[in-house]
């Protein structure tokens, strides 16, 4: 009689070899019509560059959200942004909403799924389903919801948000949300310090105080924000 141990490790080979085709496929299938590119809203053109890595889940990202909105809605014209991946391990449903408004940027809607994200994000971050969010909100954008779902399990999309994580990592990032002006990382505390540093690199002829911030009465005032989490 033939070892018996033979034939099943011949078996095991086999399933695990067809367990790694149909995976492959499947992710071939679903990179099928997924490019990437870039996520830049503004003038792409504009001197003034402003890149954030920022993570869905994030309470304080959720928070400067609209305030990013704000500036690029006055300033659109002089200014670039740019927004990078960075979900947090702490925060478990940061990476699957990344690859969801991958997903919907596939379809141009990238910055408007975005601001979806932030906007509902106590409801999906804290459901057992938060895919059913994700969908919901695609189809509020008038999105192809079955090219929307392969799309957000495309391995393509996957490896960008992955990819996203590792350059923060390697810029020596451990929070969000983290800004960089012109290529140097934005030190501040507040909303206040995020606009005026903005202001002053669109506005170089603004009329600063000897300690380098604007008057008051020029500034509204703005809760403290708190970073990094």
């Amino acid at each position: 009689m033939k070892n018996p141990w033979v034939a099943i490790i011949a078996l095991v080979v086999v399933l695990i070899g067809g367990s790694v085709w149909y995976s492959n496929s499947i992710g071939e299938r679903n990179n099928e019509g997924v490019e990437l590119a870039p996520h830049i809203k503004g003038n792409p053109e504009a001197a003034v560059k402003l890149v954030e890595y920022s993570d869905f889940q994030c309470p304080a990202c959720a928070a400067f959200q609209p305030y990013v909105n704000e500036i690029l809605d006055v300033y659109g014209e002089a200014i670039s942004f740019e927004y990078k991946h960075f979900p947090l391990p702490m925060h478990p449903m940061a990476e699957p909403a990344a690859r969801a408004a991958e997903a919907a940027g596939v379809q141009g809607a990238f910055f408007p799924y975005s601001d979806k994200l932030f906007e509902n994000q106590e409801a999906w971050s804290k459901s057992p389903n938060p895919n059913a969010f994700f969908i919901k909100y695609a189809e509020e954008l008038g999105l192809d919801v079955d090219m929307f779902k392969r799309h957000m399990n495309a391995t393509l999309v996957r490896d960008a948000v992955k990819a996203g994580g590792q350059e923060a990592r390697e810029r020596g990032l451990t929070g969000t949300p983290t800004f960089f002006l012109n290529g140097e990382r934005m030190e501040m505390k507040s909303y206040e310090d995020f606009r005026v540093l903005i202001e002053a690199a669109i506005n170089p002829s603004v009329n600063f105080s000897a300690d380098g911030s604007v008057p008051v009465e020029a500034v509204p005032a703005e809760p403290a924000v708190e970073f990094g989490i």
